[in-house]
């Protein structure tokens, strides 16, 4: 894969001699292999389609010469798995539901201010992490007025151990002050007046639509778009393209609640290094090669 990518590298040093040519050579693939590592390895994104380590890997690569750029940003193709059918899909949803009847996200919130709240401080950070900064915060600021009492700098302070916390703060504190201007202090229930506010998306959008106010919204995340590729449920190249598949394929019966057990599934079962086929309970309907049994 990146061969010519290292012809470029190795053409360019024709012309030095001796030692000094060997230890650019070293340097080179040693550079390329460190591209390879910094980016959760290729190897396994290729097999699982996962969509934050290809963002990853295109965004971590201004600056860097050539041979230092991993594969995927010059075309690597992806490769889902092909859509299963709707018999094979009930029978998993079956089995989802029978294991796990009502399935809750892991996001800690009292009110819907809070789990919008919560819901944008989650992208690039887990939801431990979050839960760890919001339980005090959520006490002292649970409404977008009682947000802008607290402050940018208050704010700032309760979040600090989250990733990209100074941009998420200032978010939130825009989003507050547009609930209060324009909403009344009430959070908006349709997908546009959401992605309106600042640091919300169409993720975090169907995510507080889906679990506040029950709509089957599928909100596509790393683990449902490793999911889906993987197992053939709904492949696709894009988020966009999962959730269409998702929503497309999966029978309406099971719509309010695929998007808890696909992420539930991916996060602690469908694991993107290292997968737990031996103990999947779709493991026989699922068509993944590289089962890890």
């Amino acid at each position: 894969g990146n061969a010519f990518q290292l012809n470029g590298v190795f053409c360019g040093i024709k012309d030095v001699d001796g030692a000094a040519h060997h230890l650019i050579v070293i340097a080179a693939l040693v550079g390329c292999l460190r591209v390879l590592c910094h980016v959760g390895n290729l190897g396994p994104y290729v097999r699982h389609c996962d969509p934050k380590h290809a963002q990853h890997a295109i965004h971590s690569t201004d600056g860097l010469p050539p041979w230092r750029i991993p594969p995927i940003c010059f075309g690597m193709t992806l490769k889902p798995a092909k859509q299963l059918g709707y018999h094979a899909i009930r029978e998993i949803f079956t089995r989802f539901q029978a294991h796990d009847p009502e399935p809750e996200g892991e996001l800690e919130h009292v009110n819907v201010y809070t789990l919008v709240v919560a819901v944008a401080l989650s992208a690039q950070a887990t939801d431990v992490g979050v839960n760890k900064a919001t339980r005090a915060l959520f006490k002292i600021a649970d409404t977008p007025q009682k947000m802008l009492d607290l402050g940018l700098e208050g704010l700032t302070e309760h979040i600090k151990t989250i990733g990209l916390f100074r941009q998420k703060a200032k978010n939130v504190m825009k989003l507050s002050q547009i609930l209060v201007d324009d909403y009344d202090g009430v959070v908006p229930n349709s997908r546009a007046a959401l992605q309106g506010l600042p640091g919300v998306g169409r993720k975090t959008a169907n995510v507080v639509l889906n679990m506040w106010w029950k709509q089957p919204a599928q909100a596509v995340d790393t683990h449902i778009f490793r999911v889906g590729n993987r197992t053939g449920i709904a492949p696709g190249k894009t988020v966009d393209a999962v959730e269409r598949a998702v929503e497309d394929n999966i029978p309406a019966d099971f719509q309010l609640h695929a998007h808890h057990w696909l992420i539930l599934h991916g996060r602690y079962h469908c694991k993107a290094r290292k997968p737990l086929c031996k103990t999947c309970i779709i493991r026989d309907l699922c068509p993944f090669e590289e089962k890890n049994i």
